[in-house]
């Protein structure tokens, strides 16, 4: 994977910061008002570090950072260093967003009492915001850096490379999750996974993911 252009435009930078930004802002805002509203639980890492604190007893605070370490290790190697980069510029966005979603209002309707609702929902926002960010050869977390290294590596489409990773977590957390919650977890990663595909390929003819200049094709 070619790292980005030191050449880039200022033009280019800015449009790729502004959307990295709105995938952010879309994905924080879908977890912060749907999934948490609801309690829809997690695949990927996040599921990972609930299974780690449930059977292992592993602080969050400890199984988060290693775990995302792991898959933006992975990404490094196999992705290369641009990707990092704006990784990090990814994260300090997520945290802001869930800075400014925490301090507003509620802004969706509570969903609580629909869930499979919430749970279609909740995928298209998680689906929409993180494609973004991805189609930035970025990632929002560390689910997408292991997605996209398993991408890289195997040349599976990147839908099953997601439903791969969510799944085994999903899985793996019905020893401890009932099967109910389990069901609308399954709803959101079954939207959220194509359409992180859609959303990364759109306007593009049939190009391979990692065929950009950077990795990944322009935003």
């Amino acid at each position: 994977m070619k790292e980005f252009r030191a050449t880039a435009s200022p033009r280019e930078l800015l449009r790729r910061f502004a959307t990295i930004a709105l995938g952010c802002a879309i994905l924080t805002f879908g977890m912060h008002n749907i999934h948490q509203v609801v309690g829809i639980t997690e695949g990927g890492v996040l599921g990972g570090i609930l299974l780690l604190n449930h059977w292992f007893g592993i602080d969050a605070s400890i199984a988060s950072p290693l775990l995302d370490a792991v898959c933006y290790i992975l990404g490094f190697f196999v992705l290369g260093a641009g990707f990092l980069g704006w990784s990090a510029v990814a994260s300090a966005l997520l945290a802001l967003f869930y800075a400014l979603w925490e301090h507003l209002p509620h802004l969706f309707p509570d969903l609580s009492a629909y869930p499979l609702l919430a749970a279609i929902a909740g995928g298209i926002f998680i689906g929409v915001g993180a494609g973004l960010v991805v189609r930035s050869n970025a990632s929002a977390g560390g689910d997408d850096a292991l997605a996209l290294s398993i991408h890289k590596l195997t040349g599976l489409k990147l839908a099953r490379c997601y439903l791969f990773s969510d799944l085994s977590v999903l899985l793996l957390s019905l020893s401890y999750i009932p099967v109910t919650k389990i069901a609308f977890s399954l709803v959101t990663v079954f939207i959220s996974s194509p359409l992180i595909d859609v959303i990364v390929g759109l306007g593009r003819d049939e190009v391979p993911v990692d065929e950009g200049e950077d990795g990944l094709a322009p935003a």
